[in-house]
């Protein structure tokens, strides 16, 4: 923690709005810059020039973080010496001028409809079964992040009109559909089995997916039980919660969806992220020419 951290993780919070992972992720890159200055100049946050952050991003570099990882470190440094600029402890935030280095995006991974029907079907009757169904239903459903999906509440849900409301990374709020089988699914897990997880006196007995203690499921509950499933499907290795938010992606954009409202849907601030997924799509296309043209 650096000496900052107390006021930092309330700025992010309050005002940012940001998600509790983003907020630890900023604080831990400030944190790991405040340890190289101390280690490397002697220097305080406060008192960082622009010359040791781009030495630093430079170090980063050579030490062969991913343009996405030091991307990600620039924009916290970013915020944090806007934070400290809105404060009048800095007269001119270091940070300025600094480039942030291209990230060449792959191509998504995702799963073909089938795959995803396969996957779905899997979760049985039982009250982790009823769920765990709900849960991936809601997934592919609305292509919400993991983040997102563990900290829904119950109250964010409306099966009568049939959406859910999510405040993503930037503290946006969007209303997202859901289609007939992820409200059933969430029905049926909200009036039968939800009653028989939550626990008297939990804690955490507003939040929507809840795990057998009554609390609130965790990032790796989720990620571990999605493994089990992808495990009987015989895709071990292939699917993570991010792979399902690809697939309806995908979907989307295949069966005909704009870019403007899949980002929007997706909760993406750039619609440059929302682009990627446009290649799997041409990709498709090419392969249905390529087996159907005569001529290909």
């Amino acid at each position: 923690m650096h000496e900052y951290s107390e006021g930092f993780l309330t700025y992010l919070d309050k005002q940012r709005n940001m998600s509790q992972n983003s907020i630890i992720a900023y604080n831990r890159d400030v944190s790991e810059f405040s340890n190289y200055l101390a280690e490397k100049t002697g220097a305080g946050l406060k008192d960082a020039s622009n010359t040791d952050i781009v030495a630093y991003l430079f170090k980063l570099r050579n030490s062969g973080k991913s343009a996405a990882t030091i991307n990600r470190k620039t924009a916290s440094l970013r915020t944090f010496y806007g934070y400290l600029l809105e404060l009048k402890r800095i007269g001119a935030n270091p940070t300025a001028n600094i480039k942030s280095p291209k990230v060449t995006r792959k191509a998504p991974d995702y799963l073909t409809i089938e795959e995803v029907d396969t996957l779905l079907s899997l979760p049985g009757d039982s009250v982790k079964g009823v769920r765990d169904k709900a849960m991936l239903e809601l997934l592919y459903a609305t292509g919400v992040r993991v983040s997102e999906v563990i900290e829904a509440n119950l109250g964010d849900v409306n099966l009568r009109m049939g959406f859910i409301t999510c405040t993503g990374e930037f503290g946006k709020a969007r209303i997202i559909p859901m289609g007939k089988p992820a409200r059933e699914a969430m029905d049926k897990y909200i009036s039968e089995s939800r009653p028989k997880l939550i626990k008297p006196g939990a804690s955490e007995n507003h939040a929507l997916f809840v795990n057998y203690m009554g609390e609130r499921i965790t990032r790796q509950g989720l990620w571990k039980l999605l493994k089990e499933y992808a495990r009987q499907a015989g895709m071990d290795g292939k699917i993570t919660p991010q792979t399902l938010r690809n697939s309806f992606a995908v979907h989307m954009i295949q069966n005909g969806a704009d870019l403007k409202s899949l980002q929007e849907l997706l909760g993406h601030e750039d619609i440059s992220a929302t682009q990627i997924y446009l290649s799997a799509t041409k990709n498709r296309i090419k392969d249905v020419y390529d087996k159907t043209h005569p001529r290909a």
